[in-house]
């Protein structure tokens, strides 16, 4: 018989309210090891009210959730031992240098005083803020102060990490190098519950996401799972004459679906349910002797699916910090 490997979280019915408000209105997760596992929703859904309750933070008003087969209420301390909560605003201390921060977490955290030093220098560097590790955190830009919280976080691996919008503020070459830390993680045996309003981060990395609004999940899947659960995708076609476009679009929309003329005066998209169908419209296009320059036939992308799920568009995450930025 093949024994399972216990979740890594396992919620069910979880409840958070605050006088009259309900923030968290009867969520279930089931979350397996080594996996990185995203929870999308706009602001005020309830996604960090449920990082809170699963990291011990804060007692649910009702149901129950066990971390790495830990009672959240009943076992915190167990529960504490074994993960790590970077949220959405820096944790460090602002009167602390950058390496101080790392050495004083590392000490707390059992490592000797040389082993404290070692892996406070090998993560500065690694998140490229070694220059400034002698600065007060409290002159470090909002970026590199992100870096240094999201690198207090693991100066001692945990088994699953809390990351609350962990790259909000961050630069575009910041932001990957941050995914590349999750994913290699994840490699060794963390798992990361990950929540954020960045779709592409979802897309880049989670291999399974909970879609939250109004305090209870709404949809949950692989991200092709719930692409899929969405519809169709488009077969985006580019003519090599553009003066036949409007021939080409009727022609499509009886052959696949409805047709969005693009910008480019030779380009359009019909909303297309499967390969099968695009196939058939691209050879209607050919039968017709309609030249074509260019096809391809597109999935659904997070963004569309956050807003069929939602009704709304995913918030735009704050501008990114730039690479220029420095500590004054």
């Amino acid at each position: 018989m093949t024994l399972h490997a216990p979740l890594a979280i396992e919620a069910t019915g979880l409840v958070k309210t605050y006088g009259d408000t309900t923030a968290v209105a009867g969520i279930d997760l089931a979350v397996p090891p080594g996996v990185v596992y995203g929870v999308l929703g706009p602001n005020g859904a309830g996604k960090t009210t449920t990082i809170r309750m699963l990291a011990t933070l804060i007692r649910p008003d009702a149901g129950s959730a066990r971390v790495l087969g830990h009672d959240v209420v009943t076992e915190a301390d167990a529960v504490r031992a074994q993960v790590s909560l970077t949220g959405q605003l820096a944790s460090v201390d602002e009167e602390l240098t950058g390496r101080e921060n790392l050495v004083l977490l590392g000490r707390l955290l059992g490592l000797s005083r040389a082993g404290a030093r070692a892996r406070a220098d090998e993560l500065l560097e690694a998140f490229g803020i070694a220059a400034a590790a002698g600065k007060l955190v409290k002159h470090y830009s909002g970026g590199m102060r992100r870096r240094l919280d999201i690198a207090a976080s693991i100066v001692v691996t945990p088994r699953l990490m809390f990351l609350d919008e962990p790259t909000t503020g961050l630069d575009p070459r910041s932001r990957n190098h941050v995914w590349e830390i999750a994913r290699a993680l994840v490699a060794e045996g963390t798992t990361i519950l990950l929540c954020t309003q960045y779709l592409e981060e979802a897309d880049q990395l989670a291999d399974g996401i909970a879609v939250i609004d109004r305090g209870t999940v709404i949809a949950e899947g692989t991200p092709a799972q719930l692409k899929a659960s969405v519809g169709s995708g488009g077969l985006r076609v580019r003519l090599l004459d553009a003066e036949r476009r409007p021939e080409a679009a009727a022609l499509l929309e009886r052959a696949v679906g409805p047709v969005t003329l693009e910008a480019d005066p030779a380009g359009l998209t019909a909303q297309c349910p499967d390969s099968a169908r695009a196939a058939t419209g691209v050879g209607e296009l050919a039968r017709t002797g309609i030249g074509i320059a260019e096809f391809a036939l597109d999935q659904p992308s997070l963004d569309e699916v956050f807003l069929a799920l939602t009704g709304h568009a995913a918030e735009v995450p704050p501008p990114a910090a730039t690479l220029e930025e420095q500590p004054s």
